[in-house]
């Protein structure tokens, strides 16, 4: 059977800047059995190559086609809706390269689109631009609709408190391309290459991760490893069909022995 895995990172490979134990010997297991997998994050400020960068100073050698990211998922479907369109882009160099390599230029003149992502670069003055140009016709896009995001010594606002803003200010809602999104698991499903049934997604959180799987039909593995505890369970009328202590755990997986 072949089959294929769909991997979070934050609180499943690891956690700050310290690799999850285990994890590294999970990642070279599908390697030696050549089991394509891919790491899919809702983090649009790294690109491909960067999020490459950062496991293998972890110890985890990968290659750029491994990672997926919601900045290229967002980049892909807004090219085949729009072949060489525009956006006034709220969001980091990830995003920024993801749109360039689909052929979307950057304009602050009338654009196609407002695209929003996460970043440390945002101000009042372009939230007051990107709602000028959401008013006159372009349309409102989000990486992803996170609200926040873990940090060191807490959280910061996600893509979604930035978002939250121009909806707000312009009455207009965004269309989402990250994690639940049916557009962004889709898309790394074909990536892979595998079958629905045969496709495995692996996350720490329930309402993107394992809802995603859920509703797309993959076999769901939810980790507690990262931001859910076991109890976290009984508040959702989803079930993942299995859940871990860590992804180490599934060294053992029928499937892959």
């Amino acid at each position: 059977m072949d089959i294929g895995f769909l991997i979070d990172m934050d609180g499943v490979i690891y956690k700050g800047k310290e690799l999850i134990k285990g994890a590294d010997l999970f990642i070279k297991k599908l390697q030696e059995k050549k089991i394509p997998f891919l790491f899919i994050t809702n983090n649009s400020q790294r690109s491909r190559r960067d999020v490459k960068l950062k496991l293998s100073k972890m110890g985890i050698d990968v290659t750029e086609s491994n990672v997926f990211t919601c900045a290229t998922a967002t980049a892909r479907f807004l090219a085949k809706q729009k072949p060489n369109g525009s956006a006034y882009v709220i969001g980091d160099s990830g995003l920024m390269n993801a749109l360039h390599d689909n052929n979307i230029a950057n304009s602050d003149s009338d654009p196609d689109y407002v695209i929003v992502g996460e970043g440390t670069s945002f101000n009042m003055n372009m939230i007051e631009a990107a709602t000028k140009m959401i008013m006159k016709g372009a349309k409102l896009i989000a990486t992803n609709l996170d609200p926040n995001c873990p940090v060191v010594d807490g959280i910061r606002p996600g893509c979604g408190a930035i978002v939250a803003m121009l909806e707000t200010a312009t009455g207009k809602k965004a269309f989402s391309m990250g994690k639940p999104s049916p557009i962004m698991f889709r898309e790394a499903r074909k990536e892979l290459g595998v079958r629905t049934e045969n496709t495995f997604m692996i996350g720490d959180t329930m309402e993107t991760d394992i809802i995603g799987g859920v509703e797309m039909g993959y076999k769901s593995i939810l980790v507690l490893s990262g931001g859910t505890k076991k109890e976290d369970l009984n508040n959702f009328a989803y079930h993942p069909d299995k859940v871990i202590p860590s992804i180490y755990s599934l060294m053992d997986l029928p499937e892959l022995n």
